[in-house]
C-alpha cells in the first residue's frame, strides 16, 4: 500500500488555511452572484458567457470550451415548476453555439431546445440570446452545445432538479455527490470535423482520458503501484485542474451519486470497489431499485445510485470508469472514496475494479433488462397499442468517396432555416418536403454490410399526429466493414418515452411478444445494441420540432438522426431571436415575437 502525493485541504491545519479560505470564499461568492440569482417564487437566472481558454482537464494544457472561466460550465440547480433564465453571450469570436438542455422537455418552450436549425439560428458571436424554461419534474440532467462538436469541445456542465417544495423522493439519502463524465482529445473539434467530412474519412480515434467532473490523467495513473500499469504514479498536488474529484463520505451513511454521461464517444461502465449500488432513478425517472456491482451507461443517459458506507473505515476505495462497446485503447478514470475517518491521500488497499470485457454484450443486455419503472405518480403507463411505426435502420454507408451515417439509407443534413420557424409559417423552399422513409426493404440482410454502400443525403421531417401514440422501432446493422456493428444510444428531444424492450437480429411482427406493457421504464436515451433492436413508444403530446439523434457526436455529425414535428401550428410566441436567419429571418423579422 502507499499514498498520493497529494496534500487535500481538508487535511491541512485549520488554522494555517482560515484566512486564505475566508478570503477566498468571498471572491467566489461576489462571482457567483455577479452571474446567478435566484428568489423564492422559483426563479433562476443566469448571465453565461461562452468562450475558449486554456486548460488542463488531464494533465496537458489545451484548449477547452468553457462558460463564465469554468469547465465544466456552472452547474444549474433548481426544484421541479421553477423557471430557469440563462442570458447567453456568445464570445467565441468566429462560431456561433447553442446549447441543449438534456431531458428537459421544453413543454411551451420548443425554441429553448438548443438545437441548430431545428430549434433555432445559432448565436452568432457578439449576440446574446436568453433561453427561459420551466424545469417541470426532478431529476438528473446535463446540458451541452448542440452546434458542429462543440460537446466534445467542452461545452456542457451538469443540471440537477430536485423535487418541488413539499415533495418527497421515493427514497432516503444522507448525502449526495454530482458525477459529470466526459472523454477527451487532444485534437481539436475542429480537426476532428475536417477529419470526418474528408474524402477518405479521418476518423477521431479512441479518446486520450476519460473525465469525471472535468478532470482526468493522461500519461500517469492513480493506480501505477500494482504494478500492471504501463503508467508511472501520478504525482498531484491536489491544486491542479486534473487533480482527481474525491467523494469523501462519513461511516454507515447512504450517499446518492448521480451520474449523468455527456461522452462524445464512450461508453462507460462505473464500479465501486468493494460497494454495491442500488440503481433508483434513470433519465429524470424512478425505477424499480435494484442491486447491482457496476453498472453501464451510454452517452447520453444518466442515472442515479445508492451507495451505502458500510465498509472497513480505516480504508479507502476506488472508483473507475472503463469503457465498454469499443476496444478500450483509454485507460480507467479512477477516483477515490474516502471515508474521512482517514486520509484522502491513502491508497486503496486492492487494485481498482476490473472493467468488463468491452465486447461482453451479454453483461451489457443483464443490466438494460434490469431497468424497470417504477409505480409512481410522475411515470405514465405505456400506451397499449400505437397509431403509427417507424422503423429506423442504423447503417454506414458512402456518398460520392465520404464516409456516412443513414437512416433508411438518407444521411441526415440540416437546412438553413430552423425547422420551427418554416413548419410554423408554412415556408415549403425551407426543406425537403418529400416524406422520410418510415421503413427499409424486406430483403435487407442486417447481419451482412450493406450490398449498396451508396446513400443519399436529406432533411425531411416526420410529421407525427398531434397526439398520436408512435412507435419507433430501432434496427442495427453490419456496418461497411464486415463483422463490425457498432452501439448506438439514441436521444430524443421533447419528449420521454417507454423501452418496451430489446431484441437479436432483424425485428418482427412476432417480435412484439416480447414488449414490456408492465413497467417498462420511461426515458430519453436508449441504446440499440450490435446487430440488435430496440422499440420504443412515444406521445406526440409536445408541440414543436424535435431532434431524435445517435448521442455519439461523430455519429450524429455524419447524419445519423432524423427530425420529428407534431403540433407546431399550436407554438406561439416565439421570440425573433430564435428565427433570425436563413428564410424566415428575411421575412418574418417584426415585433418581438413570431406567432
Amino acid at each position: 500500500m502507499g499514498t498520493l502525493t497529494y496534500n487535500f485541504l481538508v487535511d491541512q491545519p485549520f488554522s494555517r488555511s482560515f484566512k486564505g479560505l475566508i478570503i477566498w470564499c468571498l471572491l467566489l461568492y461576489m462571482i457567483q452572484c455577479s452571474s446567478a440569482t435566484s428568489n423564492k417564487t422559483g426563479n433562476h437566472f443566469y448571465k453565461w458567457e461562452v468562450e475558449y481558454m486554456y486548460w488542463s482537464p488531464d494533465g496537458i494544457e489545451n484548449v477547452v470550451m468553457g462558460i463564465n472561466g469554468q469547465f465544466p460550465g456552472p452547474t444549474i440547480r433548481a426544484r421541479a415548476g421553477d423557471i430557469v433564465h440563462v442570458q447567453l453571450t456568445n464570445k467565441l469570436q468566429t462560431e456561433g453555439v447553442v446549447i441543449h438542455w438534456h431531458g428537459i422537455r421544453q413543454k411551451g418552450t420548443p425554441w429553448a431546445d438548443g438545437t441548430a436549425s431545428i430549434s433555432q439560428c445559432v448565436i452568432n458571436p457578439g449576440e446574446i440570446f436568453d433561453y427561459r424554461f420551466t424545469v417541470d419534474r426532478a431529476g438528473t440532467y446535463f446540458y451541452h452545445g448542440h452546434y458542429g462538436m462543440q460537446r466534445s469541445a467542452g461545452l456542457y456542465g451538469a443540471m440537477i432538479v430536485d423535487v418541488a417544495e413539499g415533495e418527497k423522493e421515493p427514497f432516503h439519502y444522507d448525502g449526495e455527490f454530482d458525477l459529470l463524465l466526459s472523454d477527451w482529445w487532444h485534437q481539436s473539434v475542429h480537426l476532428q470535423e475536417v477529419g470526418l467530412s474528408s474524402r477518405p474519412m479521418r476518423w477521431i480515434n479512441e479518446p486520450q482520458a476519460l473525465l469525471i467532473n472535468g478532470r482526468g490523467q493522461y500519461g500517469c495513473s492513480l493506480a501505477a503501484h500494482y504494478g500492471n500499469s504501463s503508467f508511472s504514479q501520478c504525482n498531484i498536488t491536489g491544486h491542479e485542474q486534473w487533480a482527481p474529484y474525491i467523494l469523501h463520505v462519513d461511516p454507515n451513511r447512504t450517499y446518492r451519486i448521480r451520474i449523468a454521461s455527456t461522452t462524445a464517444l464512450a461508453s462507460l461502465n462505473l464500479a465501486i470497489g468493494n460497494h454495491k449500488m442500488v440503481v433508483v432513478e434513470a433519465d429524470g425517472n424512478y425505477l424499480q431499485p435494484f442491486e447491482t456491482n457496476d453498472l453501464d451507461i451510454y452517452s447520453g443517459e444518466s442515472y442515479s445510485v445508492l451507495l451505502k458506507t458500510s465498509q472497513d473505515s480505516s480504508q479507502n476505495y476506488w472508483i473507475s470508469f472503463g469503457v465498454r462497446g469499443r476496444e478500450p485503447q483509454t485507460p480507467q478514470a479512477l477516483t477515490i472514496l474516502n471515508y474521512k475517518t482517514n486520509s484522502a491521500s491513502k491508497l486503496p488497499l486492492s487494485p481498482p475494479p476490473v472493467t468488463p470485457r468491452w465486447d461482453d454484450y451479454a453483461h451489457s443486455k443483464a443490466f438494460s433488462n434490469k431497468i424497470k419503472a417504477l409505480d409512481h405518480k410522475s411515470i405514465p403507463k405505456p400506451s397499449p397499442t400505437y397509431h403509427r411505426r417507424i422503423v429506423l435502420l442504423n447503417t454506414q454507408n458512402k456518398m460520392n468517396g465520404y464516409t456516412k451515417w443513414s437512416i433508411n439509407n438518407v444521411s441526415l443534413s440540416l437546412p438553413a432555416t430552423p425547422y420551427l420557424g418554416s413548419i410554423r409559417f408554412g415556408l415549403r423552399d425551407a426543406f425537403d418536403q418529400t416524406k422520410p422513409p418510415e421503413d427499409f426493404p424486406e430483403h435487407y440482410d442486417v447481419m451482412k454490410p450493406p450490398v449498396n454502400h451508396n446513400t443519399t443525403t436529406g432533411n425531411g421531417v416526420y410529421m407525427l399526429g398531434y397526439y398520436s401514440t408512435v412507435d419507433v422501432i430501432l434496427q442495427n446493422a453490419n456496418a461497411l466493414k464486415e463483422n463490425v456493428s457498432e452501439i448506438h444510444p439514441w436521444h430524443l428531444h421533447g419528449h420521454d418515452f417507454w423501452v418496451l424492450g430489446y431484441g437479436e437480429g432483424k425485428f418482427t411482427r412476432s417480435d412484439e411478444k416480447k414488449f414490456n406493457l408492465k413497467d417498462p421504464p420511461y426515458r430519453n436515451t436508449a441504446v440499440i445494441f450490435p446487430y440488435g433492436w430496440t422499440a420504443l413508444r412515444f406521445v406526440a403530446d409536445n408541440p414543436g420540432v424535435w431532434a431524435f439523434h445517435c448521442h455519439i457526436e461523430p455519429h450524429l455529425h455524419m447524419g445519423m438522426g432524423v427530425v420529428f414535428a407534431e403540433g407546431v401550428q399550436h407554438v406561439a410566441k416565439i421570440p425573433k431571436e430564435a428565427l433570425s436567419c436563413g428564410l424566415t429571418g428575411k421575412k418574418f423579422m417584426t415585433g418581438s415575437h413570431l406567432g
